[in-house]
């Protein structure tokens, strides 16, 4: 039986997000069924973007976990739809929409994921709504990827970028030797909010280049000493939390070419030096890969079902330090 593998997204509740001018005149962003395209809404003052925690489970269920800063435990959350706004330049940002409904199926708050930041006091006209592609835009968020550039260590100990690597190339992982590489995904996206990199820079944990990868990307590090308290030398850290605006940044800017590598179970593989996850297959990614692929998914599912690595992952409390990347850097060493 799959475990539910509890997640975390940064977003805003719906009503921080009303309509200015429109149809639906003082109404907050709501699902696909009740808004109305050319209505324009602003983002309030002062409201910021909290973490809204969920777990998926085996039969594709999302539901609100403990911890959580917003919506209530044991609800289930429902992928609504994916908007497009449009400012009053030209630029457009997708919001993703997700409803909690309770134990009677009653809408009990509905929250919007924005994938590129919003500015309070800006027009947004709602010009897209798509229902059928939001499923795939939430599992994007979920996909770790490389930037492109990476050097990944083929088995023979060689390296090579990423997007230089071919279905079937054999790539040096840590638990299980050689690999051979079943699928590679790639996109190009807006590198800003959910979507910008975390660039880890040369040399902050050991690594010779520039390592970017996706903000909830996994890093593989082993402690020589516990320095974090984790009661354990072996460790899986988020990027994110390693962020501290130094040597480890979120690059916010421009587009990023991600690419995303699928081996037969989960797997732990180098890149720039640096261990790091391949893409887990679960109900919650499965929608980001392409259609042609469900047949030679059912003899990789079953691998990935074995999440032995995420045992190892540590909270963001645990790194709670003015540079938990620097203590991290000197207790692999020590």
């Amino acid at each position: 039986m799959i475990q539910a593998l509890v997640q975390s997204i940064p977003v805003y509740p719906a009503d921080a997000i009303s309509v200015v001018n429109g149809a639906n005149l003082g109404d907050s962003l709501s699902f696909a069924a009740e808004l109305d395209l050319d209505d324009t809404y602003e983002l309030g003052l002062d409201v910021a973007l909290q973490r809204l925690s969920f777990s998926t489970d085996g039969a594709g269920a999302l539901t609100v976990a403990q911890g959580t800063q917003l919506g209530r435990p044991g609800d289930v959350l429902h992928i609504d739809c994916c908007v497009t706004m449009m400012s009053a330049t030209g630029a457009t940002t997708e919001i993703l929409i997700l409803v909690e409904v309770d134990d009677a199926g009653d809408v009990e708050e509905i929250f919007a994921i924005p994938l590129a930041p919003m500015v309070p006091r800006t027009d947004y006209t709602l010009v897209g709504i798509d229902i059928e592609g939001a499923a795939a835009k939430f599992a994007e968020l979920a996909c770790v990827s490389f930037s492109r550039g990476t050097n990944i260590t083929l088995a023979s100990g060689a390296q090579r970028p990423i997007e230089e690597l071919k279905v079937g190339d054999m790539v040096l992982t840590r638990d299980d030797g050689p690999q051979e590489v079943r699928w590679i995904g790639s996109s190009t996206v807006r590198a800003v909010g959910a979507f910008a990199p975390i660039r880890i820079r040369a040399g902050a944990l050991h690594n010779t280049n520039d390592l970017n990868v996706s903000p909830d990307h996994r890093l593989f590090i082993y402690q020589r000493s516990d320095a974090l308290g984790a009661g354990r030398h072996e460790l899986l850290v988020r990027a994110r939390h390693l962020v501290n605006g130094d040597t480890i940044v979120q690059a916010d800017g421009g587009f990023v070419d991600y690419f995303q590598l699928l081996f037969d179970s989960h797997q732990i593989i180098y890149a720039e030096g640096i261990a790091a996850e391949t893409l887990l297959v679960d109900t919650r990614t499965r929608p980001a890969l392409p259609p042609e692929l469900n047949e030679k998914l059912a003899q990789v599912l079953p691998g990935h079902s074995e999440r032995v690595h995420l045992d190892f992952e540590v909270s963001k409390a645990l790194l709670d330090h003015p540079d938990a990347a620097a203590m991290l850097r000197r207790a692999s060493t020590r």
